[in-house]
């Protein structure tokens, strides 16, 4: 029915009126919503991505069952070192890590990057500190339904948008009330917290716009911004409840020390800080190390580890040892070496494509050289 779907999309498409018409309105609905990027659309397509609903629904099975898992592991590692080793935790992420975020859920608002085909659902990372585009999302998805093509769509469909914010106000909340020991006595004071000046500014403005019209005071401000008088985390004046924390903890350490109030209020337990500084335990690459390691199977049920085998692409951190491959006993490196048709070489803590080596674009000397790089470097990861 998907194909049918989308062939059916693109003819209403053939129709030149329709489509300049749906065209004029996307353009304009994206200046209007800010969302474009150097002279780029956020999207340039007329047709957005359609999902099946039962397909939606085997999904968020599959991510539920995984993110059991992913709980699993955080309460597992928390004070273990072999699992802290193993995942590349830093000794200054550990002292962060050790804090009592006072909720239990290591990551309350994370996205599991994944791909879904025909035959295959499959992840390939997880985004567990700091995920973008959820406002950015909604603002596609309001533009997309009003565009006249969508329209006609909808006449022979049923189509339904995502709505993250409402989603992400919950997750709050949620995280603010076990925070608060079950019970809110007020509505709490947001601040969304991150560098100055990003390119992500316009989606903090839509979050703030969208907690404000919940009834949520809101205010958007940088660690630098921050001030802690022993007792609350201020802003401007304004003693802050919840921090919605968009900024990256690899961008926070080379500051702390001179914008100290974040951590010294988070430490002290007087901020509820989503996602916490825990987040960093499944937010590391080497998180599916873990999960599809068989040195670590017994953290895990029978429903998680399928999911595991059917949906985690196996990963191990790249190093000199003896592994398993499919119930066969490997040498890692020379596995690695031989089959660079299938592997890819990636660091355990960067993003957006850097420092990665795919291995069927690698000429041999290449993928010899990317082994020796990630040897070296310690903290890369092999994955299929």
């Amino acid at each position: 029915m998907l194909k049918e779907a989308v062939a059916h999309y693109d003819q209403l498409l053939e129709d030149s009126e329709l489509s300049e018409s749906s065209r004029r309105m996307l353009d304009e609905g994206l200046e209007g919503a800010k969302l474009i990027f150097g002279g780029r659309r956020l999207t340039p397509y007329l047709r957005p991505h359609f999902v099946m609903e039962q397909d939606w629904t085997r999904v968020t099975q599959i991510c539920e069952t995984v993110w059991g898992a992913l709980q699993k592991v955080k309460d597992a590692a928390v004070g273990n070192d072999e699992i802290l080793n193993e995942l590349g935790i830093t000794e200054i992420e550990r002292k962060l890590v050790a804090i009592d975020p006072k909720y239990k859920q290591v990551s309350p608002t994370a996205r599991l990057d994944s791909f879904l085909t025909d035959t295959t659902y499959s992840f390939v990372e997880l985004n567990g500190e700091s995920p973008a585009g959820i406002a950015y999302a909604d603002s596609a998805t309001e533009i997309f339904q009003s565009m006249p093509v969508m329209k006609k769509f909808a006449e022979n469909y049923d189509v339904q948008g995502f709505r993250g914010r409402p989603k992400l106000l919950q997750v709050l909340l949620e995280a603010y009330k076990e925070f608060c020991g079950g019970k809110i006595d007020k509505k709490p004071v947001i601040a969304i917290v991150d560098l100055k000046d990003l390119p992500t500014q316009k989606e903090f403005e839509l979050f703030k716009d969208y907690f404000e019209k919940n009834g949520y005071p809101s205010l958007i401000c940088s660690p630098q911004e921050l001030e802690f008088d022993g007792k609350n985390l201020i802003f401007e004046g304004n003693a802050i409840d919840v921090v919605y924390k968009r900024l990256l903890v690899n961008e926070y350490l080379p500051i702390m020390e001179k914008a100290p109030a974040l951590l010294d209020a988070y430490r002290a337990g007087v901020i509820c800080m989503v996602n916490s500084f825990r987040s960093k335990l499944v937010h590391k690459k080497a998180i599916f190390a873990v999960l599809t390691n068989e040195k670590y199977r017994d953290l895990f049920n029978d429903a998680e580890l399928a999911a595991i085998a059917a949906h985690v692409p196996w990963t191990r951190k790249f190093k000199d040892e003896a592994t398993e491959y499919k119930s066969d006993k490997v040498d890692l490196v020379e596995f690695t070496r031989q089959n660079s048709g299938k592997l890819v070489l990636k660091p355990n803590d960067e993003y957006g494509g850097t420092g990665i080596f795919i291995g069927w674009n690698s000429s041999e000397p290449e993928w010899t050289g990317a082994i020796e790089l990630a040897l070296k470097d310690g903290d890369y990861l092999v994955q299929e």
